[in-house]
């Protein structure tokens, strides 16, 4: 690889992990921010915080942002990786996400959820699964940055 490539290379690595950083950062706060696990004036939580919650809104953070950061670097390192496949790989990242924001979600407080089934309903059925969703959620997360990078890196192939 010439000297030029090899800059070109770190600049792509350093902006696709600036933009990691952003993705997880942005995702821990609005999550955080819109479920009531970062305390706030605009939002009060009615089923508590448990630590699982935080386990799960900082999994799913960091998993969005090394997902971002990965998509971005081999995007830009071989643009001939990223086929129809990717597409069906961010539909794959999103579902995680909304998996792992409902989670972290209060269900009685989610308005969607409490028009379609009721409170009762809610913490009754949905709630004990919380925990089952944000482990698929964190499952589905880093199992396609697992793929990613399996494909991505012909030497991990192996």
């Amino acid at each position: 690889m010439t000297e030029r490539g090899t800059l070109r290379s770190i600049q792509s690595d350093r902006r696709a992990m600036g933009w990691g950083t952003a993705a997880a950062a942005g995702v821990f706060l609005l999550f955080g921010l819109v479920t009531g696990l970062i305390p706030n004036p605009l939002y009060v939580r009615m089923v508590p915080r448990t630590p699982v919650d935080y386990l799960f809104l900082t999994l799913t953070a960091l998993l969005a942002g090394v997902y971002a950061a990965q998509r971005l670097a081999t995007e830009v390192a071989d643009p001939e990786l990223e086929d129809d496949g990717a597409n069906n790989e961010d539909r794959l990242a999103v579902g995680g996400l909304v998996g792992g924001f409902l989670a972290v979600g209060c269900p009685v407080c989610n308005v969607a959820l409490l028009a379609l089934f009721g409170s009762s309903a809610l913490m009754t059925y949905f709630d004990p699964l919380r925990p089952a969703l944000g482990a698929l959620s964190v499952l589905i997360l880093a199992g396609l940055i697992y793929v990613r990078h399996r494909r991505s890196c012909p030497a991990c192939a192996r």
